[in-house]
């Protein structure tokens, strides 16, 4: 087949997987995985339970008011990733520098991380909280585009969906330790290890300074043990950055003529998966309003959430090579359309129904998001993981107004914040439908023929 520098024509991954070897080394699986593990001091701490807790508190100003502007940084953040992901992700592939960006990215968010130490509890220190948040959440999205991108490096076609599995699984279960450890080392005590205190917020500064080093630390094993891309991606023509976005467009022309599925699968994945977002960013809002649960109790219920939801996830991972991830994916929404809707008609039974539900909430969440990445891996043409892997944050970015918007237009509608759960099964409902079309052959998909 001909090709050119700017519009190559490239095997699909599955294609490419099939020639691969039949075991991938376990040290490799578990050194890629580790990262997973080392994010959760990023995604538990710094952006869901601890950190942006701590900044939008009555500390830094009215709560409503600097939950806003929250909002608005990460919205700024989403739009710079949308625009940039793609690219970036792109130039990694063609640079054969996969790894090497991995590891410039990671790094650069746990300095982020670190530097969160100086955001004292002070109206003044508000800016810098909101834009070491964004900041931190703009490249930690560049360094996870290049971290699926290598799930195809560390698997093969018949262990993709488990290795995909064991790296949410781990982070999930990485996310449950550090939780236990600055909750009941700094956290929960009056007076936590080396004296810290809750004084001046320094249990919360000393905690994302903990996180930053965690991140730092289990970062390392992927970055010595996993070889650098040397694929076929890596052997495109190189070009400018901003040449890379008419590159871009006649890669996307292509992905639709020869994969039409995957762009079918881009856009359905990025509406489920903001409404698995909103199950997490809004689960500890209504523990904490609707259901009365405590500051602690929140932190209680997020480390058991976790423990659910990692067990679940590497469990499932063996049924996505069984019997392909799209069934997974499916059943997986059902589940959470299931328990979604429990959580509302039984709101009234208190916490015990919340724990009940909730904890089934995130039974199905880690596989779903787990078989999406396995599904779009093993639909990418072969070379181009970066690049749809950075399409893959692009779409998600571009919908992810769809679950707070549901969100908050339920519970104006219904007056009461438990009101606001329908407005996330409605998104993951969606993603649902949106779902049901998309195509895979499946026995290809596997590496069975």
């Amino acid at each position: 087949m001909t090709t050119n520098a700017g519009n190559e024509a490239a095997p699909s991954t599955a294609a490419a997987l099939s020639e691969a070897p039949d075991k991938t080394p376990a040290k490799q699986v578990l050194a890629w995985g580790l990262w997973d593990w080392g994010s959760a001091a990023f995604n538990a701490v710094v952006t869901t339970f601890v950190f942006t807790v701590y900044l939008t508190s009555d500390a830094f100003g009215d709560e409503a008011a600097v939950s806003a502007q929250l909002g608005w940084a990460l919205a700024g953040a989403g739009l710079l990733i949308a625009l940039l992901a793609p690219v970036t992700g792109q130039r990694s592939d063609s640079s054969g520098r996969r790894k090497f960006w991995l590891a410039v990215n990671t790094y650069i968010v746990v300095a982020i991380t670190a530097c969160m130490f100086f955001v004292q509890p002070d109206p003044n220190f508000l800016w810098l909280g909101l834009l070491l948040v964004a900041a931190g959440n703009v490249v930690f999205e560049f360094a996870g585009v290049n971290y699926n991108a290598m799930l195809v490096q560390v698997s093969t076609p018949k262990t993709i969906g488990r290795v995909s599995g064991i790296g949410w699984g781990l982070g999930y279960l990485g996310g449950i330790v550090l939780l236990l450890i600055v909750y009941f080392g700094l956290i929960s005590p009056e007076v936590g290890v080396f004296g810290i205190t809750g004084e001046d917020g320094m249990d919360i500064r000393v905690t994302v300074l903990v996180s930053a080093i965690w991140f730092g630390l289990f970062a390392l094993p992927v970055l010595l043990a996993v070889p650098e891309y040397r694929g076929v991606g890596a052997r495109r023509a190189k070009v400018g950055f901003f040449a890379s976005y008419p590159r871009l467009y006649q890669d996307i022309k292509r992905l639709w003529t020869e994969s039409r599925q995957t762009v079918y699968f881009l856009l359905a994945s990025a509406v489920f998966r903001d409404g698995l977002a909103g199950v997490f960013t809004f689960g500890g809002v209504l523990a904490a309003g609707w259901f009365g649960f405590t500051a602690s109790e929140v932190i209680i219920f997020a480390i058991a959430a976790n423990v659910v939801a990692g067990i679940s996830t590497i469990t499932v991972g063996l049924l996505d090579d069984k019997l392909g991830a799209k069934p997974v994916i499916m059943a997986s929404l059902i589940g959470l359309v299931l328990a979604g809707l429990a959580v509302f008609f039984l709101h009234d039974g208190g916490q015990i129904m919340f724990w009940i539900f909730g904890l089934a909430l995130c039974l199905f969440v880690g596989p779903a998001q787990s078989a999406s990445r396995s599904f779009l891996a093993r639909l990418i043409p072969a070379g181009r993981e970066g690049e749809v892997f950075g399409l893959y944050a692009t779409t998600g970015r571009a919908v992810s107004f769809l679950a707070p918007t549901a969100f908050a237009l339920f519970i104006t509608v219904g007056g009461e914040q438990y009101w606001g759960i329908l407005g996330i099964v409605l998104v993951i409902f969606i993603g649902l439908l949106l779902l049901i079309p998309v195509k895979a052959n499946q026995q290809r998909l596997r590496g069975d023929s």
